[in-house]
Protein backbone atom coordinates (compact mmCIF):
# COMPACT_ATOMS: atom_id res chain seq x y z
CA UNK A 1 0.00 0.00 0.00
CA UNK A 2 2.91 2.13 0.61
CA UNK A 3 4.60 1.90 -2.70
CA UNK A 4 0.73 2.15 -4.10
CA UNK A 5 0.21 5.59 -2.37
CA UNK A 6 4.16 6.78 -3.44
CA UNK A 7 3.79 5.85 -7.35
CA UNK A 8 0.47 7.21 -6.78
CA UNK A 9 0.82 10.56 -5.59
CA UNK A 10 4.06 10.72 -8.30
CA UNK A 11 1.72 10.23 -11.06
CA UNK A 12 -0.77 12.50 -9.81
CA UNK A 13 2.18 15.14 -9.55
CA UNK A 14 3.04 15.08 -13.27
CA UNK A 15 -0.46 15.01 -14.54
CA UNK A 16 -1.20 17.99 -12.50
CA UNK A 17 2.13 20.05 -13.86
CA UNK A 18 0.99 18.96 -17.57
CA UNK A 19 -2.40 20.59 -16.93
CA UNK A 20 -1.39 23.65 -15.24
CA UNK A 21 0.89 24.02 -17.81
CA UNK A 22 -1.72 23.83 -20.69
CA UNK A 23 -4.13 26.38 -18.62
CA UNK A 24 -1.32 28.75 -18.55
CA UNK A 25 0.16 28.41 -21.97
CA UNK A 26 -3.74 29.02 -23.02
CA UNK A 27 -4.14 31.80 -20.47
CA UNK A 28 -1.25 33.75 -21.62
CA UNK A 29 -2.12 33.13 -25.43
CA UNK A 30 -5.60 34.54 -24.84
CA UNK A 31 -3.79 37.83 -23.07
CA UNK A 32 -1.61 38.24 -26.18
CA UNK A 33 -4.75 38.50 -27.77
CA UNK A 34 -6.18 40.99 -25.73
CA UNK A 35 -3.00 42.81 -25.22
CA UNK A 36 -3.53 42.30 -20.94
CA UNK A 37 0.39 43.07 -19.80
CA UNK A 38 -0.77 42.17 -16.04
CA UNK A 39 -2.46 39.03 -17.30
CA UNK A 40 0.54 37.53 -19.05
CA UNK A 41 2.88 38.94 -16.16
CA UNK A 42 0.55 36.68 -14.05
CA UNK A 43 1.45 33.92 -16.42
CA UNK A 44 5.19 33.96 -16.52
CA UNK A 45 5.01 33.92 -13.14
CA UNK A 46 2.84 30.88 -12.81
CA UNK A 47 5.31 29.15 -15.43
CA UNK A 48 8.58 29.64 -13.12
CA UNK A 49 6.42 28.14 -10.53
CA UNK A 50 5.89 25.22 -12.87
CA UNK A 51 8.89 25.29 -13.63
CA UNK A 52 10.38 24.81 -9.85
CA UNK A 53 8.08 21.90 -9.26
CA UNK A 54 8.99 20.32 -12.25
CA UNK A 55 12.76 19.84 -11.02
CA UNK A 56 11.94 19.33 -7.69
CA UNK A 57 9.92 16.18 -8.66
CA UNK A 58 12.95 15.12 -11.03
CA UNK A 59 14.85 14.85 -8.36
CA UNK A 60 12.29 13.06 -6.29
CA UNK A 61 12.10 10.74 -9.38
CA UNK A 62 15.86 10.16 -8.94
CA UNK A 63 14.91 8.36 -5.14
CA UNK A 64 14.53 4.52 -6.37
CA UNK A 65 17.05 2.84 -4.64
CA UNK A 66 16.34 -0.11 -2.50
CA UNK A 67 15.87 1.86 0.69
CA UNK A 68 15.20 5.25 -0.17
CA UNK A 69 11.85 5.42 0.97
CA UNK A 70 12.77 4.41 4.53
CA UNK A 71 13.38 6.18 7.45
CA UNK A 72 17.44 6.79 8.58
CA UNK A 73 19.59 7.60 11.63
CA UNK A 74 21.73 10.35 10.95
CA UNK A 75 24.80 9.96 13.32
CA UNK A 76 27.20 12.81 14.03
CA UNK A 77 29.95 12.84 15.96
CA UNK A 78 32.87 15.49 16.90
CA UNK A 79 36.41 15.24 15.49
CA UNK A 80 39.90 17.56 15.91
CA UNK A 81 39.74 20.51 17.78
CA UNK A 82 38.13 19.36 21.12
CA UNK A 83 35.28 21.96 22.49
CA UNK A 84 35.17 23.71 18.94
CA UNK A 85 34.04 20.55 17.40
CA UNK A 86 32.00 19.67 20.16
CA UNK A 87 30.30 22.79 19.83
CA UNK A 88 30.37 21.95 16.06
CA UNK A 89 28.20 18.68 16.17
CA UNK A 90 25.46 20.12 18.37
CA UNK A 91 25.55 23.11 15.41
CA UNK A 92 25.11 20.14 12.81
CA UNK A 93 22.63 18.11 15.00
CA UNK A 94 20.26 21.34 15.28
CA UNK A 95 20.41 22.00 11.52
CA UNK A 96 19.49 18.33 10.70
CA UNK A 97 16.30 18.54 13.00
CA UNK A 98 15.29 21.62 11.61
CA UNK A 99 15.96 20.05 8.24
CA UNK A 100 14.07 17.40 9.38
CA UNK A 101 10.81 19.85 10.86
CA UNK A 102 10.78 21.88 7.54
CA UNK A 103 10.10 18.86 5.44
CA UNK A 104 7.58 17.46 7.89
CA UNK A 105 9.64 14.89 8.73
CA UNK A 106 9.75 13.02 12.51
CA UNK A 107 12.77 13.24 15.01
CA UNK A 108 13.39 11.44 17.88
CA UNK A 109 17.28 11.80 19.62
CA UNK A 110 18.30 7.59 20.42
CA UNK A 111 21.86 8.46 21.70
CA UNK A 112 22.93 11.93 23.05
CA UNK A 113 26.64 12.37 24.84
CA UNK A 114 27.42 15.74 25.90
CA UNK A 115 30.71 17.01 25.49
CA UNK A 116 32.73 18.40 29.17
CA UNK A 117 32.35 22.36 28.38
CA UNK A 118 29.99 22.54 25.77
CA UNK A 119 28.48 20.94 22.12
CA UNK A 120 28.24 16.95 21.82
CA UNK A 121 30.69 14.34 21.87
CA UNK A 122 28.35 12.37 19.75
CA UNK A 123 24.54 11.91 19.12
CA UNK A 124 21.92 9.65 16.71
CA UNK A 125 18.70 11.03 15.54
CA UNK A 126 15.76 8.79 13.86
CA UNK A 127 14.11 10.67 10.80
CA UNK A 128 10.79 9.30 10.10
CA UNK A 129 9.18 10.46 6.89
CA UNK A 130 8.83 9.03 3.17
CA UNK A 131 12.11 9.45 1.34
CA UNK A 132 13.80 10.15 4.38
CA UNK A 133 16.86 8.02 4.16
CA UNK A 134 17.07 9.29 0.21
CA UNK A 135 17.44 12.56 0.65
CA UNK A 136 19.97 12.40 3.68
CA UNK A 137 22.09 9.79 2.77
CA UNK A 138 24.60 12.09 0.96
CA UNK A 139 25.06 13.63 4.12
CA UNK A 140 27.36 11.34 5.30
CA UNK A 141 31.24 13.21 5.59
CA UNK A 142 32.93 15.12 7.27
CA UNK A 143 32.01 18.86 7.72
CA UNK A 144 34.40 21.38 8.16
CA UNK A 145 33.77 24.83 9.88
CA UNK A 146 35.85 28.21 10.19
CA UNK A 147 34.93 30.65 12.37
CA UNK A 148 36.25 33.17 15.04
CA UNK A 149 36.18 30.68 18.25
CA UNK A 150 33.31 32.05 20.88
CA UNK A 151 35.80 29.78 23.35
CA UNK A 152 39.03 31.91 22.58
CA UNK A 153 39.55 34.83 24.60
CA UNK A 154 41.87 36.40 21.71
CA UNK A 155 38.59 36.23 19.28
CA UNK A 156 41.02 33.64 16.93
CA UNK A 157 39.90 32.19 13.68
CA UNK A 158 39.44 28.18 14.19
CA UNK A 159 39.38 25.45 11.89
CA UNK A 160 36.50 22.35 13.35
CA UNK A 161 35.41 19.00 12.14
CA UNK A 162 32.90 16.43 12.68
CA UNK A 163 31.41 13.74 11.13
CA UNK A 164 28.00 12.60 9.88
CA UNK A 165 26.77 9.17 9.12
CA UNK A 166 23.32 8.61 7.80
CA UNK A 167 22.05 5.22 7.00
CA UNK A 168 18.69 3.45 6.48
CA UNK A 169 15.82 1.66 9.43
CA UNK A 170 15.73 -2.10 8.65
CA UNK A 171 11.95 -3.17 8.37
CA UNK A 172 10.71 -6.61 8.96
CA UNK A 173 10.91 -7.03 4.97
CA UNK A 174 14.88 -6.95 5.31
CA UNK A 175 15.66 -9.96 7.07
CA UNK A 176 19.74 -9.10 8.83
CA UNK A 177 21.26 -12.19 10.36
CA UNK A 178 23.98 -10.96 13.50
CA UNK A 179 25.74 -13.93 14.87
CA UNK A 180 25.51 -13.22 19.04
CA UNK A 181 29.13 -14.28 18.96
CA UNK A 182 29.82 -11.59 16.76
CA UNK A 183 28.67 -8.84 19.22
CA UNK A 184 30.55 -7.30 22.61
CA UNK A 185 27.52 -5.84 24.81
CA UNK A 186 28.75 -3.01 27.47
CA UNK A 187 26.01 -1.46 29.47
CA UNK A 188 26.23 2.08 31.51
CA UNK A 189 24.63 4.96 32.89
CA UNK A 190 23.03 7.46 31.06
CA UNK A 191 24.31 10.56 30.95
CA UNK A 192 21.76 14.08 30.91
CA UNK A 193 19.61 16.08 33.13
CA UNK A 194 18.84 13.28 35.81
CA UNK A 195 15.52 12.57 37.14
CA UNK A 196 14.58 9.41 39.08
CA UNK A 197 15.23 6.93 36.90
CA UNK A 198 18.21 8.52 34.64
CA UNK A 199 22.06 7.96 35.97
CA UNK A 200 20.44 6.00 38.99
CA UNK A 201 21.16 1.82 36.91
CA UNK A 202 22.90 0.98 33.95
CA UNK A 203 20.03 1.18 31.38
CA UNK A 204 22.50 2.35 28.37
CA UNK A 205 23.54 0.38 26.25
CA UNK A 206 26.71 0.22 23.67
CA UNK A 207 26.88 -2.54 21.53
CA UNK A 208 30.11 -3.02 19.41
CA UNK A 209 29.72 -5.99 16.08
CA UNK A 210 33.11 -7.13 16.15
CA UNK A 211 33.84 -8.21 12.45
CA UNK A 212 33.50 -4.97 11.26
CA UNK A 213 34.22 -2.81 13.98
CA UNK A 214 30.48 -0.96 14.10
CA UNK A 215 29.48 0.34 17.52
CA UNK A 216 25.73 1.85 18.13
CA UNK A 217 24.86 3.19 21.38
CA UNK A 218 20.99 3.89 22.72
CA UNK A 219 20.11 5.57 25.94
CA UNK A 220 16.60 7.05 25.53
CA UNK A 221 14.43 4.18 27.71
CA UNK A 222 14.38 3.93 31.02
CA UNK A 223 14.42 -0.09 30.34
CA UNK A 224 17.36 -1.55 29.36
CA UNK A 225 16.11 -4.24 27.54
CA UNK A 226 14.48 -1.57 25.25
CA UNK A 227 18.12 0.32 24.71
CA UNK A 228 19.15 -2.69 23.92
CA UNK A 229 16.43 -3.65 21.34
CA UNK A 230 16.50 -0.39 19.82
CA UNK A 231 20.39 -0.54 19.61
CA UNK A 232 20.27 -3.95 17.84
CA UNK A 233 17.57 -2.34 15.02
CA UNK A 234 20.68 0.48 14.37
CA UNK A 235 23.31 -2.24 14.29
CA UNK A 236 20.93 -3.88 11.66
CA UNK A 237 20.53 -1.17 9.91
CA UNK A 238 24.27 -0.22 9.76
CA UNK A 239 24.88 -3.85 8.34
CA UNK A 240 22.46 -3.01 5.60
CA UNK A 241 23.58 0.33 4.77
CA UNK A 242 27.10 -1.53 4.38
CA UNK A 243 25.60 -4.06 2.12
CA UNK A 244 23.83 -1.49 -0.33
CA UNK A 245 27.16 0.58 -0.30
CA UNK A 246 28.93 -2.96 -1.70
CA UNK A 247 25.86 -3.19 -4.20
CA UNK A 248 26.11 0.06 -5.86
CA UNK A 249 29.79 -0.37 -5.76
CA UNK A 250 30.94 2.56 -3.64
CA UNK A 251 32.50 0.49 -1.20
CA UNK A 252 36.40 3.08 -1.92
CA UNK A 253 34.03 6.03 -1.16
CA UNK A 254 32.35 4.99 2.22
CA UNK A 255 35.78 4.24 3.19
CA UNK A 256 36.98 7.57 2.17
CA UNK A 257 33.82 8.94 4.13
CA UNK A 258 34.77 6.76 7.33
CA UNK A 259 38.57 7.78 7.21
CA UNK A 260 39.82 10.39 10.11
CA UNK A 261 37.62 13.58 11.15
CA UNK A 262 40.14 16.02 9.97
CA UNK A 263 41.76 17.62 6.98
CA UNK A 264 41.43 16.61 3.46
CA UNK A 265 38.06 14.17 4.12
CA UNK A 266 35.76 16.88 4.31
CA UNK A 267 32.62 17.05 2.17
CA UNK A 268 31.53 20.53 2.70
CA UNK A 269 32.90 23.53 4.23
CA UNK A 270 31.18 26.36 6.12
CA UNK A 271 33.04 29.50 6.25
CA UNK A 272 31.52 32.29 8.83
CA UNK A 273 34.93 34.24 8.56
CA UNK A 274 36.78 36.06 7.30
CA UNK A 275 33.77 35.92 4.85
CA UNK A 276 30.29 34.14 4.72
CA UNK A 277 30.01 30.76 2.18
CA UNK A 278 29.32 27.33 2.61
CA UNK A 279 30.52 25.26 -0.32
CA UNK A 280 29.82 21.61 -1.04
CA UNK A 281 32.97 20.60 -2.45
CA UNK A 282 31.57 17.67 -4.48
CA UNK A 283 29.20 19.03 -6.44
CA UNK A 284 30.19 22.65 -6.10
CA UNK A 285 27.15 23.71 -5.01
CA UNK A 286 27.80 26.91 -2.80
CA UNK A 287 25.75 29.98 -0.79
CA UNK A 288 26.55 33.09 0.83
CA UNK A 289 23.91 32.78 3.31
CA UNK A 290 25.44 29.95 5.85
CA UNK A 291 22.94 31.47 8.53
CA UNK A 292 20.25 29.40 6.36
CA UNK A 293 21.92 26.79 5.87
CA UNK A 294 22.71 26.08 9.31
CA UNK A 295 18.99 27.11 9.94
CA UNK A 296 17.92 23.68 8.09
CA UNK A 297 17.91 24.79 4.35
CA UNK A 298 20.05 22.26 3.08
CA UNK A 299 18.18 21.65 0.35
CA UNK A 300 20.01 22.38 -2.86
CA UNK A 301 23.04 20.69 -1.64
CA UNK A 302 20.97 17.33 -1.05
CA UNK A 303 19.41 17.80 -4.48
CA UNK A 304 22.60 18.36 -6.10
CA UNK A 305 24.61 15.72 -4.64
CA UNK A 306 21.86 13.35 -5.23
CA UNK A 307 21.59 14.38 -8.79
CA UNK A 308 25.96 13.93 -8.97
CA UNK A 309 25.73 10.24 -7.32
CA UNK A 310 22.79 9.21 -9.84
CA UNK A 311 24.25 10.53 -12.79
CA UNK A 312 28.08 9.66 -11.63
CA UNK A 313 29.10 13.29 -11.86
CA UNK A 314 31.31 14.72 -9.95
CA UNK A 315 34.05 12.37 -9.24
CA UNK A 316 37.05 12.10 -6.18
CA UNK A 317 39.27 14.62 -8.17
CA UNK A 318 36.95 16.99 -8.15
CA UNK A 319 36.08 17.23 -4.95
CA UNK A 320 39.76 16.65 -4.00
CA UNK A 321 40.20 20.03 -6.57
CA UNK A 322 37.50 22.10 -4.71
CA UNK A 323 38.90 21.45 -1.53
CA UNK A 324 42.41 22.82 -2.10
CA UNK A 325 40.72 25.97 -3.37
CA UNK A 326 38.63 26.17 -0.73
CA UNK A 327 41.66 25.30 2.29
CA UNK A 328 43.76 28.00 -0.02
CA UNK A 329 41.07 30.54 0.14
CA UNK A 330 40.23 29.93 4.18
Amino acid sequence: MRERTRLDAAISACRDIERDLADTVELIELAEAEGDEAMIEEGVQTLEKLAARAREKEIESLLSGEADAADCYIEIHSGAGGTESQDWAEMLLRMYMRWADRRGYKTEIIHYAPGEEAGIKSATILVRGENAYGWAKTESGVHRLVRISPFDSSARRHTSFASVWVYPVVDDTIEVTVEDKDLKVDTYRSSGAGGQHVNKTDSAVRITHIPTGIVVACQNERSQHKNRATAMKMLKARLYELELQKREEEAAAAEAQKSDIGWGHQIRSYVLQPYQMVKDLRTGIETSQPDKVLDGDIDSFLAAALAARVHGEGGPTDSDAAAGEDLADA
